[in-house]
């Protein structure tokens, strides 16, 4: 028996544009489809990290509340930061941005928090991942040489993992390598199915 018929009454809405994300639960082969609407990512300098990805994700999630009105449909929103020496590392404006963000993370050990909102009807599942990554001493050619073929700039921390820059110069990670790329589609697959269960309103962990 195929454990994803499980999803099959539902019309699950992955509400973000990251391409990243689209190819994990495609990986996973969870339906869905993607609808995107554009969100405010502000928050309070003072909110501990793992607040403010719940934060970020809920926001997200309200964007949606017409199509949460229809009773099969489940929104999953998710919001990535990195987290260098106690200080959020945002998404880079430009190329010296983004430069100036990867020498930083070069030769040294960040964290990486994705938190993920699942909506169904009134019940709610919010959550989130942690992951350390540590970088080696990357050249400043080597950091050129990303930012300009890759473009990172839609990026938390000015990088990608499953990129060139993660083969070369990443040397160790904590936790889940999905969670850096985005998504941690385990603890995302986890709760779909206790809402498709029938379980109750979920928490934030």
């Amino acid at each position: 028996m195929n454990p994803l018929r499980i999803f099959d009454p539902f019309d699950i809405i992955l509400a973000s544009q990251s391409p990243r994300r689209k190819a994990l639960l495609e990986a996973v082969g969870i339906p869905f489809r993607v609808m995107v609407r554009p969100t405010p990512e502000t928050f309070h300098n003072d909110m501990p990290p793992k607040e403010v990805v719940a934060h970020l994700c809920r926001e997200k999630a309200n964007c949606f509340y017409d199509e949460l009105e229809k009773p099969n449909a489940v929104i999953i929103t998710a919001d990535t930061i990195v987290v260098h020496r106690g200080r959020i590392i945002n998404k880079p404006g430009d190329a010296a941005d983004a430069s100036r963000m990867i020498s930083e993370l070069s030769g040294s050990t960040h964290e990486v928090y994705t938190g993920v909102c699942i909506r169904h009807q009134d019940k709610e599942w919010v959550f989130h991942d942690h992951s350390l990554v540590t970088f080696r001493g990357l050249s400043q050619e080597e950091i050129n040489y990303y930012v300009a073929e890759f473009k990172p700039f839609d990026k938390a921390g000015a990088y990608g993992i499953q990129e060139w820059i993660g083969y070369i110069g990443i040397t160790g990670i904590q936790g889940s390598y999905h969670n850096v790329m985005g998504l941690p589609v385990h603890l995302v697959y986890q709760h779909l199915k206790e809402l498709a269960a029938g379980r109750g309103r979920g928490s934030e962990e």
